[in-house]
């Protein structure tokens, strides 16, 4: 088995970032899901409420990131360790992150794409925001803006089988792309559906170590399809049908970051595409 596409999304809810190489952090991958947009009351703002941020583009870089979107002037920011410090809610039944907030430049760049109130802020230290429930040991509990865990796998034979459902079921709606399940690290040579065979199970790739948290329970978001926006009703008609566990509708496997006794420095954490990946206990 081999990664085959990595993925970061440096605002969440933003167009992905396709990746060579990304670093391993206790939160994820570098760059991925640090920047929120969040409304006049401090609450996360994504693709739930506003399908068109499939077009903005962010792309991140050491200090900072560009903003893009159709019919905008680029926008670049620097991470703003001086600004404001708020607390936000990435949604409403999750606890408060401290934050910086980014600034009027980059709040009037998003009031004119979405039409409405919004800011930016920046997730300056995530080791102070921690996920609200226990971790397995030795498994960081550090989380970035992402939903859950900080990382998500899929597995492309998964999805040809998924796909192969679709054809047989006369749907006008596949084959689907990858990308619209929003993974961050995407691997082949596994057979279908192994992944969730991981759960529970320490999983090495490239120069890192992860914790297969469970598989992920899909939402609204994976309707959106992330070129046009348009929403459709799979996959969640077919994963309901198919896929449908404890009413939890899976494709993917979460994951957590493990800091392994003996392994290599945080700067020697890497994955890149080629990497194998070796499921190890």
């Amino acid at each position: 088995m081999r990664v085959a596409s990595i993925h970061t999304y440096p605002v969440k809810g933003c167009r992905r970032m396709d990746r060579d190489t990304a670093r391993v952090e206790p939160w994820g991958l570098d760059g991925d899901r640090r920047w929120l947009i969040v409304d006049e009351n401090g609450l996360g703002l994504t693709q739930r409420q506003h399908r068109e941020l499939v077009t903005m583009r962010a792309v991140s870089r050491p200090g900072g990131l560009t903003l893009d979107a159709p019919g905008m002037a680029p926008l670049d920011l620097d991470e703003p360790t001086g600004g404001e410090a708020i607390q936000v809610r990435v949604y409403r039944g999750r606890p408060p992150s401290p934050v910086r907030a980014v600034g009027p430049e980059a709040d009037d760049w998003l009031n004119r794409l979405l039409g409405r109130a919004a800011r930016l802020v920046w997730l300056g230290d995530p080791t102070g925001n921690l996920v609200p429930w226990p971790v397995p040991t030795g498994v960081g509990a550090e989380l970035s803006f992402a939903d859950g865990t900080p990382l998500l796998l899929a597995n492309t034979a998964s999805l040809d089988v998924f796909n192969d459902w679709l054809l047989e079921s006369g749907s006008t709606e596949g084959p689907l792309p990858m990308i619209q399940f929003r993974p961050n690290l995407v691997v082949s040579g596994a057979a279908p559906w192994a992944e969730g065979e991981w759960v529970g199970r320490r999983i090495r790739i490239g120069g890192a170590v992860f914790h297969g948290a469970n598989e992920c329970g899909r939402c609204l978001i994976a309707t959106i399809d992330q070129e046009t926006g348009q929403r459709g009703r799979e996959p969640l008609w077919m994963l309901a049908a198919r896929r449908n566990v404890d009413r939890k509708l899976l494709f993917g496997l979460q994951m957590q970051v493990r800091a392994e006794p003996g392994g290599p420095p945080p700067e020697g954490r890497t994955v890149s595409v080629g990497d194998i990946v070796e499921v190890l206990d």
